[in-house]
């Protein structure tokens, strides 16, 4: 089988994944399909790292692309022998079959070079260490010394002024020497093993678990579980001690864990309701559900965290609300819908209180939401507009969390461990659901569409579609807490009947 040359990127997945790393480089077509957002997270990322050129004067840009890496590479060498470039960019090499494009190539003198990793994150990771110790790697066996290492990443702390990004003040520049310096001996065995890993004829049999989405999500996670029971025990809830212990002892299916294997309740509850193959109802349901009403009121928000923060007084990736939809249920059982979703010119949330504050704060009536999110939106949003603090924290008063109701008190063999709104709504409420959306499905999706408005990156054309897409969501979202809220009370009813 023809060699595959590992990159840094295919380093890291092999990390990660041996059996990923296999999979991604000879059978790439069994992947699931990327996240619409992630496209946008990649060019958010590649704007980041342009931008930390500015903290290098006078560095010259190695601008072949990855399919003319050779001509890459022969350019970096005579950029090194130059003697008076101060910093290359994408500096690219090739040692022991692994290519390797380096962020930032800092002259330091007397021959030596100090190694700069940019990233996105807002601070330095483990898996970022890993890759400044591969690339150290490459670097002293392609003949260069390299005493100094440093992760750039963003500074969370920045506030954004009235004019453009100070761009120095935006990165952090954190030394890493000491902290890869223990990783450095494990790097060549690691290479050669990942080099035998491409080399062989079938994916390595590594079985699913927590390893699957740290510190990525697997692509392959759908098909390495292909074959695993509806029941599988990695779907138990707060599952991972006892899914390793039950791996261990040989057991797929949530139904088949004996009655002596240690369970926490809500683990029990899972099990019994996948035993009998029907749904689990507290018989405290109805006082939990007693705050909601009806008449209530179902919220919902959309938030985005750019990590180029957009608007003055914003710091990288600050939760930005920028839309909400409510839905209310009146005494009279009549069903109203109002909506908001900012312009994106503008920092949003001026306008985003104004307008909650005007359809809610005259309302004495409960407002259900989905986890804690909305009430942490309210409470930053205090902050930032600290005349309205008093009438938002009357909102916050006012939530009901439906979340927690469901985890306390039901549990639907559909839900397949997962208590998300998504989950849990066609669950319980049959023919409900989200698989008709299209163009926005999901709260990053939503995000990052509407960062892209913000930014002036869509036609009008597309802009309209894309806002259209945005209110279908987030109305769908505030439906799915009506029905879901309908459904609850129905099931209290069928208890007492």
């Amino acid at each position: 089988m023809m060699s595959v040359t590992l990159s840094k990127s295919r380093y890291l997945t092999g990390c990660q994944c041996p059996r990923r790393l296999w999979l991604r480089s000879h059978m790439p077509d069994v992947a699931a399909a990327p996240p619409a957002a992630q496209a946008r997270r990649f060019a958010a990322g590649t704007e980041i790292g342009r931008r930390a050129h500015a903290l290098f004067p006078g560095g010259v840009l190695v601008d072949e692309d990855a399919l003319r890496h050779r001509e890459a590479v022969e350019r970096t060498r005579a950029l090194l022998a130059g003697g008076n470039v101060p910093a290359i960019f994408e500096a690219a090499f090739l040692h022991a079959g692994v290519r390797s494009r380096v962020d930032i190539l800092e002259r330091l003198g007397d021959g030596a070079w100090g190694l700069r990793e940019v990233k996105s994150a807002a601070s330095v990771k483990e898996e970022h260490l890993h890759d400044v110790a591969l690339q150290r790697f490459v670097l002293e066996g392609s003949g260069l010394r390299v005493p100094s290492l440093e992760v750039i990443h963003v500074n969370s702390g920045y506030v954004r002024g009235d004019g453009e990004i100070d761009w120095p003040r935006y990165f952090h520049r954190q030394d890493v020497t000491a902290r890869v310096a223990p990783l450095r001996s494990d790097v060549p065995a690691r290479v050669q093993f990942l080099h035998a890993v491409l080399a062989l004829d079938a994916s390595p049999a590594i079985e699913p678990a927590r390893h699957c989405d740290t510190p990525r999500a697997c692509e392959f996670w759908t098909h390495c579980t292909r074959d695993k029971p509806a029941d599988w025990v990695f779907h138990l809830p707060k599952r991972p001690d006892r899914f390793e212990a039950l791996r261990a002892a040989g057991i797929e299916r949530i139904a088949d864990i004996p009655d002596d294997f240690p369970l926490s309740g809500k683990q029990e509850r899972v099990r019994s309701v996948l035993r009998e193959g029907r749904a689990f109802v507290s018989t405290g349901l109805a006082a939990a559900l007693a705050p909601a009403g009806p008449p209530a009121c179902y919220l919902d928000f959309e938030t985005m965290g750019p990590p180029i923060p957009l608007y003055p007084g914003t710091r990288p990736y600050q939760r930005i609300p920028f839309q909400w939809s409510l839905h209310r249920l009146d005494p009279a059982g009549v069903l109203e819908h109002q909506e908001f979703l900012a312009s994106g010119r503008i920092d949003p949330r001026r306008e985003f209180v104004a307008t909650l504050l005007d359809a809610l704060s005259d309302r004495p009536e409960p407002i259900l939401v989905y986890s804690r999110f909305e009430a942490d939106v309210l409470g930053g949003l205090a902050g930032a507009v600290p005349e309205r603090a008093a009438a938002l924290a009357g909102l916050r008063a006012r939530l009901v969390d439906l979340l927690r109701v469901v985890q306390g008190h039901v549990y639907h063999p559909a839900f397949g461990g997962s208590f998300s709104l998504k989950a849990v709504a066609p669950a319980l409420v049959p023919g409900f659901g989200y698989s008709d959306l299209e163009g926005v499905a999901g709260g990053d999706e939503a995000a990052g569409a509407f960062a892209a408005i913000a930014q002036g990156e869509m036609s009008e054309a597309e802009e309209a579609r894309v806002r259209s897409a945005l209110r279908v969501y987030c109305e769908r979202d505030t439906l799915a807490l009506v029905e879901l809220h309908k459904a609850l009370r129905e099931r209290v009813c069928a208890t007492l009947v």
